[in-house]
């Protein structure tokens, strides 16, 4: 029997020669600037050229899921990454639109078949926001992961 061990394919963090998009929402810019800039070095630190690093900004959260969908039609992107953050107010407001771009976001990953890591933040304040500026890096891992994972499964099934 085969040592299950060599079957199973993760943390693949290889980002050369693959190509990722990243859409930042631009509301709340002084957050989802730092979470785009960490979400960068970090695709850059995994050996994505940055060249290969697709940049692009729309106005909320609410407009990440279409823009998403753009990139993956084009079939340019071997994942995309989504950016944002969306803090707490006084109304219904927040729930609306941290549930409508959390099931875009994801709608988008399944109709086009392509890796898409949500990293729009959902929090009550700044200060919680701040705690998780990482969430950018966390995101490029994720991405380079499931890139390579799709390309293996690919390859795998073409060999079959």
């Amino acid at each position: 029997m085969q040592n299950v061990q060599n079957r199973i394919l993760s943390e693949q963090l290889d980002g050369r020669d693959l190509r990722i998009a990243v859409v930042q929402a631009r509301f709340n810019t002084a957050l989802t600037d730092r979470l785009t800039q960490s979400c960068l070095d970090e695709l850059e630190r995994l050996g994505v050229s940055e060249d290969d690093i697709g940049l692009y900004t729309v106005p909320g959260a609410l407009e990440l899921p279409l823009m998403l969908q753009a990139l993956a039609e084009s079939e340019a992107f071997d994942a995309l990454i989504a950016i944002g953050c969306v803090i707490r107010g006084d109304t219904y407001h927040f729930e609306v639109v941290c549930n409508t771009s959390a099931a875009g976001i994801g709608q988008v990953a399944l109709d086009y078949n392509i890796p898409v890591a949500n990293g729009v933040l959902t929090v009550e304040n700044e200060a919680q926001a701040e705690a998780r500026i990482d969430k950018g890096a966390e995101c490029a891992r994720v991405a380079v992961e499931m890139a390579n994972l799709f390309i293996e499964i690919s390859d795998n099934e073409e060999d079959a």
